[in-house]
């Protein structure tokens, strides 16, 4: 290092011989350091606030990628295959187990809806979903019920047909989403309160959609149902399975309401819907002392569960343990598929997946 006085030079610097020149450098190198330091401190800051940025903007991003999962999306989880291995327990092949809410997101029940024949069916097994086995859904199979209950009312609401199926139904989900909320913090319904709540209010409102159906006469001059002989018209009744159906009918008109009353045909649904011991036990006598089938048959509905039928069933197959709909192909290797398939009713569907 020069002493005081000594020339100082440094690539274009030269400093004179006296204490003024090494009082000028140092302070030019104090100057020089403290405007660096200033500089490197607005770099940081300026650094620091563009991560920030980023940080928020990730955060934002993330945000409204997960809104667009929320409780308002329609979005429907799909799956390649339309069937589901069903096994209880881990094996050498396979590690854990297969639970409602997953097979309820794999076999496709939002396609099933708009088949005739698997409608009654999915509404039923929906009903079953929500009187007891909701909140045992995992967060994905909750909101693809209510998704599946959308599409189930808008189907209603746009054909005028099963009004009173899905009023039950939207009745029994409602109740029970009441004592659910009552019960938040011991139960297990995935979400924020406040997302139920809204879905609750959902469902009132399209009870009042329901409710405000004004079903139109068609535009048809042809034969209609009262044109028929009425041998015809009995014959047709006695493929009703649902005694308010009976009584619907019968409201019609005056020859319907005979019809609907006949002893033989209330006799018939009894008999088709329970035992001749549940019969038995359930014996009603009218004021002519005659058996009163129809108020036998109301009596029974109450005491025991009628005989459910279904044109489309979800069918297990016992060699390989595959739940699927009928007709949809599998990896079975049974030499015969078919005859190993057992067909199951929505209740035995959801005994199914308790273990």
């Amino acid at each position: 290092m020069p002493f005081l006085g000594q020339d100082w030079r440094s690539p274009g610097q030269s400093w004179v011989k006296t204490a003024d020149g090494w009082k000028r450098f140092l302070d030019e190198k104090s100057g020089s350091f403290v405007s660096d330091l200033s500089s490197y401190c607005n770099k940081e800051v300026y650094n620091k606030e563009n991560l920030f940025n980023s940080l928020n903007y990730d955060v934002a991003a993330k945000k409204r990628k997960k809104d667009m999962l929320n409780s308002k999306t329609k979005t429907q989880y799909f799956h390649q295959e339309k069937w589901i291995y069903v096994h209880k327990g881990s094996t050498k092949e396979r590690h854990g187990y297969c639970t409602l809410g997953e097979a309820f997101n794999r076999l496709d029940f939002s396609t099933a809806i708009l088949d005739s024949r698997r409608f009654n069916y999915v509404v039923r097994l929906l009903e079953l979903i929500a009187k007891s086995q909701l909140t045992s859904l995992s967060g994905i199979a909750q909101k693809n019920f209510m998704n599946i209950l959308e599409k189930v009312v808008l189907k209603v609401l746009e054909d005028q047909q099963n009004i009173r199926l899905i009023r039950e139904l939207l009745q029994t989900l409602y109740t029970s989403l009441c004592t659910l909320v009552q019960r938040v913090g011991k139960c297990v319904l995935v979400g924020n309160i406040n997302m139920w709540v809204y879905r609750m209010e959902t469902i009132l409102h399209w009870q009042q959609q329901l409710n405000n159906i004004q079903i139109t006469r068609p535009a048809f001059k042809g034969l209609t149902f009262t044109d028929l002989p009425l041998c015809l018209q009995l014959n047709i009744m006695q493929r009703l399975s649902d005694g308010r159906d009976l009584v619907s009918l019968g409201q019609v008109g005056p020859n319907l309401h005979v019809l609907s009353e006949d002893r033989l045909l209330w006799k018939r649904l009894c008999q088709y819907h329970f035992s001749e011991r549940q019969i038995r036990k359930r014996l009603i006598l009218s004021d002519k002392g005659q058996l009163d089938w129809k108020k036998m048959y109301f009596k029974l509905v109450r005491c025991y569960p009628r005989k459910e039928q279904y044109g489309d069933t979800l069918q297990l197959c016992k060699h390989c343990h595959i739940l699927s709909w009928k007709g949809t192909d599998h990896p079975c290797t049974a030499n015969n598929p078919e005859s190993c398939s057992v067909s199951l009713s929505p209740q035995d569907f959801i005994n199914l997946f308790k273990f």
